[in-house]
């Protein structure tokens, strides 16, 4: 018996054979959580050392939250449909949702602006000193990619791997446009280079970061990071911070672990004044 000439050799079909960092299927084994974590710790770092990054400012907002004009059609649309059906509950509570977005649709243009005003005082002769980084949704985020877009400016999109699938919003720059399966790692992202956080209304995701930062500061793990919350009637609406205090729950100094604003221009104030005290004890 003759062998085939140039016959592939068994063992290249096996996968036993394919090198350990070029075989996604096992890598994707439950063993190998650890090499996957560190793999999303490293590449984002690389390539933001790669880019240059030297320091960000977090934005945090709802993903949900819509520019006026498209709040306004939203509120028309949900007018119309409540005229065909006004006994309707479900189109009742649609209309009222849609009023209160188009109340909360300004804070678009603040959040577009101060990625804007950031960009264009910080990264000025190719230095990216607080560097605009969101969660690369829409929404606010969107809106403070964009700002810094506007100014041709980077911004950084950290994206999240969901069920329902979400693409990045188009003023990220490519380069620094991540997506990440661990919401472990993409949160030590966030505050890795953060020297502030501004967060805009949101929902569960924005006070989980709100929240775990705040933690974070008040703890001593994550110190000099300035967090202002843009919009003091809707965060004193919704949240009786002094009702931590009054049971006894913080401190009444880690009141003072934050800061009000209400427009772009005066959260950058205050993040400039923080830091400016800092670098100057």
């Amino acid at each position: 018996m003759t062998d085939t000439p140039h016959a592939t050799p068994p063992y290249r079909a096996s996968s036993a054979f394919r090198r350990a960092d070029s075989d996604s299927a096992f890598l994707q084994r439950d063993e190998l959580r650890a090499v996957r974590l560190q793999l999303e710790w490293f590449k984002p770092e690389l390539i933001q050392q790669d880019e240059g990054i030297e320091s960000t400012i977090v934005v945090f907002g709802s993903a949900r939250l819509l520019e006026p004009e498209a709040a306004k059609n939203k509120l028309l649309i949900a007018e119309q449909e409540l005229a065909r059906s006004p006994n309707d509950p479900h189109k009742q509570r649609a209309r009222t949702i849609a009023k209160n977005q188009l109340t909360l649709s300004p804070y678009y243009a603040e959040a577009r602006e101060f990625g804007r005003l950031v960009s264009s005082s910080c990264q000025i002769d190719g230095s990216c000193q607080y560097v605009i980084i969101t969660g690369g949704g829409p929404g606010i985020m969107e809106a403070a990619n964009r700002g810094a877009a506007d100014v041709s400016a980077k911004s950084i999109g950290l994206n999240i791997a969901l069920p329902h699938e979400q693409a990045p919003n188009p003023y990220i720059t490519p380069s620094l446009c991540f997506q990440f399966r661990y919401f472990a790692l993409r949160k030590m992202h966030f505050l890795n280079r953060a020297k502030a956080l501004v967060v805009f209304p949101g929902g569960f995701g924005t006070m989980d970061e709100l929240f775990e930062t705040l933690t974070l500061i008040q703890t001593g793990k994550t110190p000099d990071v300035s967090v202002v919350l843009i919009g003091r009637a809707f965060w004193e609406d919704l949240i009786q911070w002094d009702k931590f205090v009054e049971f006894g729950l913080i401190s009444p100094e880690d009141l003072s672990l934050f800061h009000f604003a209400e427009t772009a221009a005066e959260a950058w104030q205050i993040i400039s004044r923080e830091h400016q005290k800092g670098n100057t004890s």
